[in-house]
């Protein structure tokens, strides 16, 4: 059994994307500074607490050097999304050329 939370596994960070990930280091930060002071002033009850969420955090700072070296990469967008960003992206394209054309026709029949 891994220590650490169970909604923070290796395989559920991988699926994150980088602002969520971002958020996710943040809260456990946040949760390490609050056990750290309930231990010093002696109110923390489960000290196996700091261990797992300290092991949370090298997770999360793995993951987002993983992704930063290139070894791993954040989710893929649902297929959906990217079909109507490359249909976006194609309509854009011909109308760019589109443009383009215009302006040749134009610059050509100003020096005739």
């Amino acid at each position: 059994m891994a220590v650490g939370t169970k909604d923070l596994a290796s395989e559920q960070l991988r699926g994150l994307d980088d602002s969520r990930l971002a958020d996710e280091l943040s809260k456990a930060k946040a949760e390490l500074f609050n056990l750290r002071f309930q231990s010093a002033t002696g109110q923390l009850d489960n000290h196996g607490r700091l261990r797992a969420v300290k092991k949370d955090i090298a997770r999360i700072y793995t993951e987002m050097r993983e992704r930063e070296l290139g070894i791993g990469s954040a989710p893929a967008a649902p297929a959906a999304a990217s079909e109507s960003d490359s249909k976006a992206d194609a309509k854009a394209d011909k109308k760019a050329a589109k443009a383009e054309k215009k302006k040749a026709k134009a610059d050509e029949e100003a020096g005739a």
